[in-house]
């Protein structure tokens, strides 16, 4: 269970709330269904399951594993790591928001309730309870200028130009998180698989009380219709099943090292293919269940507005669970009690994907290196841990919101998706999937069906490709609020994700010219996996706690 909920706690999280309501509606509502499912099924659940089956047959973390896999590909697990940081970097901050808004919501009334507070400007337009307000497009919330303004002071920054001093506030914020991390990290998967009994339940007894109390408002069933309602015109659009096939593959997280990392503590013999069928439903229902946990409160917006749904639903990202949703529960009978559980809910949410993708930075670097530090995972997790909250230093200042947008798109975008199209070749082409099937059968008893090998061998693979190309053919003008990012920014984006896709091809070549022989033979010793034997003592000390 301490398995299954660590891989449902890095599964489901920040992005299954705010992304996959907002992707649905925008691509044809319930006819979207059609291809996430299509996705789900044939690239993101055969992924899923690989690499819970690659890290529980190997033990061991991202990097090390390719030399029982196939070493020219070792910089894959590099890639991994750096990927690792970058969406530390930013990951984190996103939960120090919903801290500061945590924080804020202890009191009788919600900060972000009235347009009578020092930060308002006169465009703030409070519509709630009120008769003849006329709402317009330079009309501002109080929810929108609380965020904008109070918890970011985006107003002091120019932009990625000038991003301006920091926010103390957030910068406490960040360090109180960072150190419930470390407390979370620091002895193993002893203290975080305890430690997500709670992160990863607690969700979901907040989001089923939010959706009884959503489903009460006035106005929750235009929200749902809207949610829902089928647009079939919209199934013969590339784009569509683009973002189907990019939303299932980064909610369901493989490529992340995540999965290789949690799988190797578990026992021989687990049934990893149940665990991948079953963290696969629950990520997947959730993300539906939170789309109507959203809509059924957009629905009640656009109720109160006297403005269509499509209207108040503009916004996507953070901007949903920081503006659109405050706003109406600033509203509600009981609005600091459904503010304090809300936000409680979302940094659980984003905590136990934290604890997983350090984790995973974790693990590969204490297989990696075992001899520097074996003993000592207290103090690196402390170093990791320090370097992620410099790391995150200029996600704080007054423009930081801009900076977590930049790195939220290139950190983790098309290098994770090329990094795990890389894996399933090595494992598929280069493994070869008849030992790959070996494996599986020597741990579960009985070797994966056609199906799975079908989809590992092609259908995955060319799924990949398909989003890769099409990602980076299609990269639309980067905005924030009313901020247009300059050109510049996009090519910076750019060197963030080839930065940590080039350790590939670098330690390929670093393989190939470092192996004796001619270069038939170098290829044929890199491609070959290393005939290395498991250590049972080794074993048996990572399993152990640390003392």
């Amino acid at each position: 269970m301490d398995f299954l909920l660590s891989v449902i706690g890095f599964a489901v999280d920040l992005g299954n709330v705010w992304r996959f309501p907002y992707i649905c509606y925008q691509n044809g509502g319930g006819a979207f269904l059609i291809p996430y499912t299509l996705m789900a099924v044939f690239g993101g659940v055969p992924l899923f399951y690989m690499e819970l089956a690659l890290g529980q047959f190997h033990r061991t973390g991202a990097i090390p594993i390719w030399k029982h896999i196939c070493p020219i590909f070792k910089g894959i697990g590099f890639a991994i790591c750096i990927i690792g940081l970058y969406v530390s970097f930013y990951y984190n901050t996103i939960i120090a928001w919903a801290l500061y808004y945590f924080y804020s919501s202890f009191s009788g009334t919600l900060p972000w309730a009235s347009c009578d507070n020092p930060w308002n400007t006169p465009a703030c337009t409070n519509y709630f309870g009120r008769s003849n307000v006329t709402w317009t497009n330079f009309s501002r919330s109080p929810a929108e200028e609380f965020y904008t303004r109070k918890v970011l002071e985006i107003q002091k920054s120019g932009g990625l130009y000038d991003v301006g001093g920091m926010h103390w506030e957030l910068l406490l914020c960040l360090f109180l998180i960072f150190t419930i991390v470390y407390f979370s990290l620091w002895k193993g998967v002893k203290t975080s698989g305890k430690v997500v009994w709670v992160t990863a339940t607690l969700p979901y007894v907040v989001l089923l009380v939010l959706l009884v109390r959503g489903a009460t408002l006035p106005g929750a069933w235009r929200g749902v219709i809207f949610y829902l309602r089928p647009d079939w015109g919209k199934l013969l659009s590339t784009a569509v099943w683009v973002d189907a096939a990019a939303q299932i593959f980064f909610s369901l997280g493989p490529g992340f090292g995540v999965l290789l990392a949690l799988a190797s503590y578990n026992h021989f013999h687990n049934n990893c293919y149940r665990d991948a069928l079953v963290t696969s439903a629950v990520n997947c229902l959730t993300s539906f269940l939170s789309g109507f946990v959203i809509f059924t409160v957009l629905g009640y917006m656009a109720e109160m507005r006297d403005v269509e749904v499509e209207d108040v639903a503009r916004d996507k990202g953070p901007s949903l669970l920081f503006i659109t949703y405050p706003e109406a529960i600033a509203n509600m009978v009981g609005s600091t009690f459904f503010a304090i559980i809300f936000f409680l809910m979302m940094i659980t949410l984003g905590l136990d994907s934290t604890f997983g993708g350090l984790e995973a930075v974790i693990t590969a670097m204490m297989d990696e290196y075992p001899q520097v530090l074996a003993g000592r995972r207290e103090l690196f997790v402390l170093g990791l841990i320090a370097v992620c909250f410099l790391g995150s230093l200029s996600t704080l200042t007054y423009g930081g919101a801009y900076v977590v947008k930049l790195l939220e798109e290139f950190g983790a975008g098309c290098s994770i998706l090329a990094v795990v199209l890389l894996e399933t070749i090595a494992v598929s082409w280069f493994y070869g999937i008849q030992r790959f099937s070996h494996d599986v059968k020597a741990m579960l008893g009985f070797t994966p069906g056609m199906f799975w090998k079908v989809c590992w061998v092609a259908v995955s693979p060319a799924l990949l490709t398909f989003i890769v190309i099409s990602s980076l053919l299609d990269q639309p003008p980067l905005t924030l609020f009313d901020y247009q990012y300059p050109e510049w920014s996009t090519s910076v984006g750019y060197l963030i994700g080839a930065s940590s896709f080039i350790c590939i091809p670098f330690y390929m070549v670093y393989k190939l010219v470092w192996t004796p022989g001619s270069l038939k033979q170098r290829l044929a010793i890199c491609i070959r996996p290393e005939k290395t034997t498991r250590d049972p003592q080794a074993e048996a000390m990572r399993m152990s706690p640390v003392l």
